[in-house]
């Protein structure tokens, strides 16, 4: 499997037959170095419905006729703007053509702003995503804070690669993201959520590096940048 990252939260996961997006925050992302025009995917798969994270998603998702995933609220909305969607929710899985995806938990908000009516719609609750492609166990944590049941995540599954957010202020600091990715027992982790904006910024190597003192191999990415799997 080929990791790409793309910036902020985004990844790309890139099997023999099929490529899955991830939170594609591409327009707007200060980071990216991808155009979202020229990405392709057969899904996508959403954590919930911030603009920082469903982004791109209605064109990409029309424009290669993928499937977009996510929790039952945010996948009927993205339903009604013209997409393919399966609705999900927290504790469900479901085996598609690419692989298996269960929803987790995770402690945020889920709502996208429209600033000119000056409203937020609600999108139901966020979640991570658990991803279950070729042999390999990937977790997505999405937007979250440190929650104890991420120990039961880590006894239930063999993580082979997590993505943890580390920005702090919306979601985990790199020190609660550090106890984060010992109770998942994570093999690997690839920090996200971080330096898009001046008030995430972090040190992803300073976070690799303490990882490293707990025997996981953290991997630090730049936008554009790829890794086997």
């Amino acid at each position: 499997m080929i990791i790409t990252f793309l910036g902020h939260s985004c990844v790309q996961l890139q099997t023999d037959k099929h490529t899955i997006l991830i939170d594609p925050f591409i327009t707007g992302n200060p980071a990216a170095k991808a155009s979202a025009n020229e990405l392709k995917a057969d899904a996508v798969l959403l954590t919930h419905g911030h603009g920082d994270h469903v982004g791109d998603t209605e064109s990409i998702a029309k424009r290669n006729d993928a499937l977009v995933v996510a929790p039952n609220e945010l996948a009927v909305y993205m339903g009604w703007q013209g997409c393919r969607s399966h609705p999900m929710h927290i504790g469900g899985a479901h085996t598609f053509e690419f692989g298996r995806v269960k929803l987790t938990q995770a402690y945020h908000g889920s709502g996208l702003v429209i600033p000119d009516k000056k409203e937020i719609v609600y999108m139901g609750m966020p979640a991570g995503l658990l991803i279950y492609v070729d042999g390999l166990t990937i977790y997505h944590a999405g937007d979250t804070s440190l929650f104890g049941d991420m120990k039961i995540i880590g006894e239930m599954n063999q993580i082979d690669l997590a993505f943890l957010p580390i920005g702090d202020n919306f979601t985990m600091g790199p020190e609660d993201a550090l106890v984060a990715a010992q109770w998942l027992q994570a093999k690997r982790v690839v920090p996200v959520h971080y330096n898009t904006f001046p008030l995430i910024e972090q040190d992803g190597h300073a976070y690799a590096k303490a990882l490293a003192e707990f025997q996981i191999e953290g991997i630090v990415m730049e936008p554009g940048e790829t890794f086997e799997l």
